[in-house]
């Protein structure tokens, strides 16, 4: 069955492919290509090939058989518009997510321009929402226009890891900003100002701001256990969601 997550924002992990390819400076030290390497050794079902991408047909039907409702973060292992991965795979995927409409379908791609073109051509199931990775100017930023030009129920950034300042974005069309820092032994810092930039124009703009984590650099710019750092910013938690009702307005 899919698993069950730690991650903050979403509840089950549904993971229909395993592995990936790196595409720009956020998959430097990728956590899931670490996890991977861990499960091929300990023999895990679908890590047989490390962090290879592997398609797992025998996964597509979890969320048929879940009731209750679920947000499913679709492949935190993977991404699903990954080059590599055949148009009728990504069919497959979507005709699942069209027949649960009690799940939601939170999908987070670095490949926006294939994401983009996928979606010229087929519509996106409404309990679907579609984001990407900006996780600095140069490869992050320009993927937000990709983004907008799906007709998605929800779009949304994932500002994680955060590397750099990002400066003034482009908002609009965009229903929902998740901020965090990295972690592990060779993380990068993340600033108090890069993050302040960034909920400063989501409250300007009427966007929902979530601040996942600190990572291992805290507020204070100290090295440490990123459950040390924590979660506040401004001194309080920031777990805004996407308002609905809002945008079917």
């Amino acid at each position: 069955m899919s698993n069950k997550s730690t991650i903050e924002w979403t509840e089950h992990t549904w993971n229909p492919m395993t592995g990936c390819t790196k595409v720009s400076p956020g998959c430097k030290h990728c956590y899931a290509e670490e996890m991977a390497k861990r499960l091929k050794a300990m023999g895990t079902p679908g890590y047989e090939n490390g962090f290879e991408l592997s398609l797992l047909p025998e996964r597509l039907e979890q969320p048929l058989r879940r009731k209750k409702p679920t947000k499913y973060f679709v492949n935190s292992m993977s991404d699903l518009f990954h080059e590599a991965v055949p148009a009728r795979f990504l069919d497959q995927v979507f005709d699942v997510i069209g027949r649960t409409p009690q799940h939601t379908y939170q999908i987070l791609t670095k490949r926006a321009d294939r994401m983009a073109d996928y979606f010229r051509s087929n519509k996106a199931p409404e309990n679907a929402w579609l984001g990407v990775s900006v996780e600095d100017i140069n490869y992050g930023v320009p993927r937000i226009d990709h983004l907008r030009k799906v007709d998605a129920t929800v779009r949304f950034l994932s500002v994680e890891p955060l590397l750099e300042d990002i400066g003034a974005i482009n908002l609009s069309g965009i229903h929902w900003v998740i901020v965090g820092g990295e972690s592990g032994r060779h993380a990068r810092p993340l600033k108090v100002e890069w993050v302040d930039n960034i909920q400063s124009q989501c409250e300007a703009q009427d966007v929902a701001f979530f601040f996942k984590q600190w990572g291992t650099w805290g507020a204070d710019g100290k090295k440490r256990n990123k459950k040390a750092n924590g979660r506040e910013f401004q001194g309080r938690v920031w777990d805004e969601m996407p308002r609905i009702e809002a945008i079917n307005l």
